[in-house]
């Protein structure tokens, strides 16, 4: 188990998301959003947990979810489940989007694409995304 100071957390977190900081880490601790703080020896410490438990907030966050229904909903989460949603972070870093290509279907959907993706593939997914968006159930 890898343990981390707050400022050890915040600068972590900075690295994937510049709003991040402590005071940042410590409001999300003081409210309850993250699990307890462990005792290691006579110090309280973060661990992977809190990490994994604050790039699910920031996801959520930049999915455009109120502070109190990310409370609810990972209150609802298992860990595995948590880690898996902060995992998703990285897909709302602007180096990221920078490096995919942005689809726009219409105007309530955008699809970022790896370069990776074929033309034809790219095709695709356009027509399979506008099916579904015209409710219509085969593709």
């Amino acid at each position: 188990m890898k343990v981390y100071t707050g400022k050890q957390l915040a600068d972590i977190l900075q690295q994937e998301d510049a709003d991040m900081n402590l005071r940042t880490v410590r409001y999300y601790t003081q409210i309850g959003m993250l699990p307890p703080l462990e005792l290691v020896g006579n110090k309280r410490v973060y661990t992977d947990r809190h990490l994994e438990c604050l790039r699910a907030i920031l996801t959520l966050s930049k999915s455009g979810e109120s502070l109190a229904d990310i409370q609810v909903k990972l209150a609802a989460l298992s860990r595995e489940e948590i880690a898996s949603l902060g995992a998703r972070l990285r897909f709302y870093q602007p180096q990221h989007i920078l490096q995919h290509e942005t689809l726009v279907i219409n105007d309530d959907v955008m699809l970022t694409v790896s370069p990776q993706i074929t033309p034809e593939q790219r095709s695709e997914m356009i027509e399979a995304v506008t099916c579904l968006l015209r409710g219509e159930k085969e593709l």
